[in-house]
């Protein structure tokens, strides 16, 4: 059974190559998954973590299309088939806030090595309705539909769907 941990901040490292460096040096250190996401995307923790499950179950039942773990996730939070096409929920030298996702099932960093990477912000999941409208293309209509408290299910919807696209 994997152990999954989310953490909501700030990322120390404004760099992007250093700051994926020092997140791939974690995952090597301690054999887990560890990914980096662009927080305003996030639509909630059902969300990210229904995409989590989802991907480590890909994983180990080899149905994932990325190679690595963590893409995987990134595909699945995206609700995208295509990684290319995931890569808007990614980090980038603009990014505020970071979700940091951390998956395994042996030891995860301790909170020494992880406040090196991050600065808990205590702000939780607490993303852009904006952003995730965009990013999801909600269409007007359906947040008519179904209001715009429920944008996390509609992505968690898109979520869901991704398998079905193959």
């Amino acid at each position: 059974m994997n152990e999954i941990r989310l953490l909501f901040g700030k990322p120390l490292i404004q760099d992007r190559g250093r700051l994926l460096s020092a997140i791939k040096d974690l995952q090597s250190r301690h054999g887990c998954v560890v990914q980096a996401l662009d927080a305003d995307k996030i639509a909630g923790e059902r969300h990210i973590r229904f995409a989590v499950e989802k991907a480590l179950a890909a994983f180990s039942e080899q149905r994932n299309i990325a190679k690595d773990a963590g893409m995987e996730i990134m595909r699945y939070a995206s609700g995208e088939r295509q990684i290319e096409r995931a890569l808007f929920m990614r980090i980038s030298d603009r990014t505020e806030r970071i979700a940091l996702v951390l998956a395994g099932s042996g030891s995860l960093p301790d909170a020494s090595e992880l406040s090196l990477i991050i600065e808990l912000d205590g702000q939780g999941c607490s993303f852009c309705a904006k952003a995730a409208i965009e990013a999801f293309n909600i269409s007007s209509e359906e947040l008519r539909t179904v209001g715009e408290e429920r944008i996390e299910d509609l992505v968690i919807e898109r979520v869901a769907l991704v398998d079905t696209y193959r």
